[in-house]
């Protein structure tokens, strides 16, 4: 840009203009870069990595000569094994962006073998660590190789090679001076996916719009993006949900629309955040729109959940007119009585602004739960993202 000077332009309030107005001054780039920011953590739920063990460190060959030594003899020792490739599961994250930046890991090969019957040194491990939640997928994703359900969770995915034979192990009565070794064993290398999928207990779905997240803002922790356009929700959102002595998360999804399974919309992919949720509210925007009433809005999610599978469909649901404050109770009973025709068990009318029937849905909520939760034994940590500190994979 040669010596031209890159200027960054910012509004004071404090600062009077000549207009009698705000006052604007520049900043130099160099000086603006240095502001420190706190950046949101950006979600990643899929990423496509290279493993590979180490090698095993070479036999040496070498033999004893030492000055008033009659009878010298080979003293080449064995290599070093080559370290291993581990995945370990941790706490305190539920995103895969780190593997978007680093995506080849490597082993340490072992130390070769050297004289005086001294053997290499075995590389120590590289360990790899993941959200709880993920699954290592092979290449072509038709292969589930290892799940993650556990903060501390680790496996051994690729075993580092075997380090070689040195001279002095073949040596025998009859070969005496061996010359030959083993070189090490070549270390196992794999193309894997890694899946996230979130561990919660609580899943909410519905169509855009519907208020999942003013209502995950209400019973919990989480601080979701709340907007009057549809698609407010663009990845999944996690909150810790206490009620009545227990504690439990609850997983927000983009909504779901027509043809979700085909692509429309956001598509389904994120369906797969709540596989493992032993519970589903489904929330129903009680206002409807011009094109669904909540009925239709009802048929249009479980269809879409049907269609994805993986169980989704057989999950217990509860169904929930959302956005109460909105609506007289007339109009209430009536949506009420059409859901319950059209296959619900049972309709909870809430408010996600109001915190109207929040609390008896909570309760049967509650009836889902194992005695104890993830969040309640301590196995899954929801951190607030400001509060990231730095972190590598490896």
């Amino acid at each position: 840009m040669g010596a031209r000077r890159q200027l960054l332009s910012h509004t004071h309030p404090s600062i009077p203009s000549l207009e009698g107005g705000e006052a604007r001054f520049a900043i130099p780039l160099a000086i603006a870069a240095k502001i420190p920011y706190a950046p949101a953590m950006h979600f990643l739920d899929q990423a496509k990595i290279y493993v590979k063990s180490g090698g095993g460190g070479p036999g040496a060959v070498s033999f004893r000569r030492e000055m008033y030594v009659e009878y010298g003899g080979p003293d080449g020792g064995n290599g070093g094994r080559g370290g291993d490739i581990v995945f370990e599961a941790v706490a305190g994250l539920n995103t895969l962006i780190d593997f978007r930046y680093s995506q080849h890991f490597k082993a340490p090969r072992g130390q070769h073998g050297m004289g005086k019957d001294r053997t290499g040194a075995s590389a120590k491990p590289l360990v790899i660590k993941v959200p709880v939640g993920t699954q290592i997928l092979s290449e072509d994703k038709e292969e589930v190789l290892a799940d993650f359900t556990e903060v501390g969770q680790r496996i051994v995915f690729l075993e580092g090679g075997m380090g070689g034979r040195g001279n002095a192990s073949y040596k025998t009565s009859t070969n005496r001076a061996p010359r030959q070794h083993q070189p090490g064993i070549a270390g196992e290398e794999a193309w894997v996916w890694l899946r996230l999928k979130l561990l919660a207990d609580v899943g909410l779905v519905g169509m855009p719009n519907a208020g999942k997240s003013t209502f995950i803002n209400a019973v919990s922790n989480a601080q979701a993006k709340v907007g009057d356009y549809a698609f407010t929700t663009l990845v999944p959102k996690l909150g810790v949900v206490r009620h009545k002595g227990r504690e439990f998360v609850l997983a927000d999804i983009p909504g779901l629309i027509e043809g979700a399974a085909e692509g429309a919309g956001i598509g389904d992919r994120f369906l797969g955040h709540i596989e493992r949720c032993r519970v589903l509210i489904h929330l129903i925007d009680i206002t409807g729109t011009k094109e669904t009433d909540p009925a239709e809005a009802m048929r249009i999610v479980e269809e879409e959940l049907a269609a994805y599978g993986a169980g989704l469909e057989d999950k217990a649901r509860l169904v929930v007119l959302n956005k109460l404050d909105l609506a007289d109770a007339e109009l209430v009973e009536a949506y009420r009585t059409e859901l319950l025709e059209a296959g619900a068990d049972k309709v909870f009318a809430v408010s996600g602004a109001t915190g109207a029937g929040i609390p008896e849905l909570l309760d049967a909520v509650l009836g889902y739960l194992p005695a104890s939760t993830s969040t309640e034994t301590k196995t899954v940590e929801i951190e607030d993202e400001d509060d990231e500190p730095d972190w590598s994979p490896i």
